[in-house]
């Protein structure tokens, strides 16, 4: 459904809640896209580093760029281009950050992938927020990316523990340095607020609170997910932060079976969460 408009889907399937084919990018049902693809890199890193080693996180992710994706955003192919012709972990992103103009320089494509370090951190938050904001400026320098990495971690950190108030925590742990326009667009939700509109596009700030909504408020793990993808837009995205936070608020076994059944890499995932729990 990836850049559809909502009221295509509509028209097409009503209210989609099945796993369906060959849509944008002409793929089988079931098939995961870069989101998942570079949140293995992250999680298959962790597992056999024993931590967070993000050197190793990047040649993760230049090599699944050399396998040439189906789909890839703009601003990760350019970091990942670079870091493969010897730029380091650090200087990549950083660089295509600063040759950016506004509006094309914070996009979602590290939040999307971010959600697996929470598991082994989750207890850890001054080191949690250091190796998120780390992951993210592999290919995403600019604050409003690297904070919003730190925030989505931290608040699936506080699902995982049961606080009272997940987004209210977090976002008080990184008010502080996080940049005011991240803060703002978060705080209503933390509030129990619902803002007059849910953007789907690739802006990070956008993906957070649209996907923060939907993933906090829903009453079951299928309806989060199956409300951030019916918007539209960036659905892969939205639906991905959505899923990890609906997955930390309700656990792995509300994922409906039916979707589990279509997806290649559910066994990998399974073996790769109990190994993450252990380095934990």
């Amino acid at each position: 459904m990836e850049f559809g408009s909502a009221s295509a889907i509509a028209a097409e399937y009503g209210r989609l809640d099945e796993m369906v084919g060959h849509g944008t990018w002409n793929q089988p049902a079931g098939t995961i896209t870069d989101d998942t693809e570079q949140a293995l890199c992250i999680a298959r890193s962790l597992v056999e580093r024993q931590g967070f080693d993000p050197a190793d996180v990047a040649e993760r992710f230049v090599a699944w760029y050399d396998s040439d994706p189906f789909d890839i955003g703009r601003m990760t192919m350019r970091s990942l281009s670079r870091l493969k012709h010897g730029d380091a972990w650090d200087e990549a992103g950083q660089q295509v950050w600063e040759d950016s103009l506004e509006g094309q320089n914070a996009g979602n494509g590290s939040v999307m992938r971010c959600a697996p370090l929470a598991v082994p951190y989750a207890t850890d938050w001054e080191r949690l927020t250091e190796v998120s904001r780390q992951s993210s400026q592999i290919t995403h320098a600019d604050p409003r990316c690297t904070y919003g990495c730190a925030v989505l971690n931290l608040t699936i950190a506080g699902l995982l523990d049961d606080a009272d108030e997940p987004l209210r925590e977090a976002l008080d742990d990184v008010e502080t340095n996080a940049p005011d326009e991240l803060i703002g667009a978060l705080r209503p939700l933390a509030r129990g607020e619902t803002p007059d509109t849910l953007e789907t596009s690739g802006y990070v700030v956008h993906s957070l609170q649209t996907a923060l909504h939907d993933g906090l408020v829903a009453e079951s793990a299928e309806e989060a997910i199956v409300t951030a993808v019916n918007r539209g837009g960036d659905t892969d995205t939205i639906g991905a932060i959505a899923g990890a936070v609906a997955g930390a608020r309700f656990g792995a076994a509300q994922l409906p079976e039916r979707w589990l059944t279509a997806i290649d890499e559910t066994g990998e995932i399974d073996a790769l969460t109990e190994r993450l729990v252990e380095v934990a």
